[in-house]
């Protein structure tokens, strides 16, 4: 099994250990002029991320005119899972015994939460969506120093 093909911009960054040929000819989508706005349809705590991220990866050269599908998809994972794990801390103070981990079914018989599964299943969609930007740890440790990201969210994420 091959690995997946990098975009050329992330090739840059992490750097040619390999020291195989880049093509720098190969397509490259267009990098708008200023980070594009979030789509209307994303919770509020995922437009709160958009603006988090959505300037550092532009200014990195990774937000292209094709990427804004993928990055609202990943700030929606964030902030279904944000939303779920804010629920589940509430229902835990007010449920000592199991933290919230179980709740009691109609019948009255112990369950699973299912805002676990919500949870899980939105921080693993999250990691999917980061990992396409470079975003995840095993991201990071591929990526070449040198460039700094300014003191924002990421700062230290290229090792500036």
């Amino acid at each position: 099994m091959s690995n997946p093909p990098v975009p050329l911009r992330l090739k840059l960054l992490r750097g040619n250990p390999g020291h195989r040929r880049l093509n720098p000819g190969e397509p490259q989508p267009r990098v708008p002029a200023e980070p594009p706005e979030p789509p209307d349809f994303l919770m509020p705590a995922a437009k709160d991320e958009w603006h988090e991220v959505a300037g550092e990866l532009h200014a990195l050269g990774l937000l292209t005119v094709l990427d804004r599908n993928v990055l609202a998809a990943y700030c929606q994972s964030f902030a279904r899972w944000k939303q779920a794990e804010t629920l589940l801390a509430e229902l835990a103070e007010r449920d000592p015994e199991t933290g919230a981990l179980t709740i009691r079914s109609a019948a009255g018989n112990r369950m699973f939460n299912p805002l676990l599964q919500v949870a899980r299943g939105a921080a693993s969609d999250m990691l999917k969506f980061a990992a396409e930007f470079g975003l995840s740890p095993v991201a990071r440790t591929r990526i070449a120093g040198g460039i700094s990201t300014a003191g924002g969210k990421f700062d230290g994420l290229l090792g500036g």
